[in-house]
């Protein structure tokens, strides 16, 4: 019993550290801390699967709120219950809370200075690739299911929003209404047989 929560404590320590981490050092939004999380939890500790970690991206980006904590949510959750998502989600809170108040405070001083202008802007360049990154890893997870339905409701859901400006909630709810369909006809099937 001893050491289960002693493997419990040091998971949740490196889980705040982790959530820590990442927070104070991801710039750019939610989507960029996608790939770091993948990169953490699912290739260097190993705790979550490639197709979990998919799954916990797309149940994060559907949630209401930042995607930052909801994946923090869910990642603590999967690891550690209740513990774990309040260990993540302080972890997830602490550095933007302190950067803003920060932020806040100088902003006047801030605003108008030529460097941290240069700064964001040359930011901006690298989260959009960061982003490409997590588009690419998320398209390359669905391209490996082999279920060539997933591969043309990735495209739709694209050409919907992309070309056709189709608004996301939209194309969230049909995706998520088309998974659920298939998922009951799969398990009716599965019944019969």
């Amino acid at each position: 019993m001893d050491k289960q929560m002693t493997a419990k404590s040091e998971i949740l320590k490196k889980l705040f550290f982790s959530t820590f981490y990442l927070s104070a050092f991801t710039f750019g939004g939610g989507y960029v801390i996608i790939t770091l999380l993948k990169q953490k939890f699912v290739d260097e500790l190993h705790w979550i699967s490639e197709d979990e970690m998919l799954d916990l991206v797309a149940l994060a980006q559907s949630s209401p709120g930042p995607i930052a904590v909801n994946g923090a949510i869910l990642v603590g959750y999967k690891l550690a219950g209740i513990p774990g998502v309040l260990t993540s989600v302080l972890g997830a809170v602490i550095p933007p809370f302190v950067i803003l108040t920060l932020i806040s405070s100088f902003y006047t001083v801030f605003k108008s200075n030529l460097i941290i202008k240069t700064l964001l802007t040359g930011m901006k360049a690298g989260v959009a690739a960061v982003i490409m990154s997590v588009v690419f890893d998320m398209m390359t997870g669905v391209t490996k299911s082999k279920d060539p339905a997933l591969v043309i409701v990735m495209i739709a859901a694209f050409l919907a929003n992309f070309v056709f400006h189709i608004n996301v909630v939209f194309i969230i709810l049909l995706t998520a209404a088309f998974g659920a369909f298939r998922t009951v006809q799969t398990q009716k099937s599965t019944d019969h047989e």
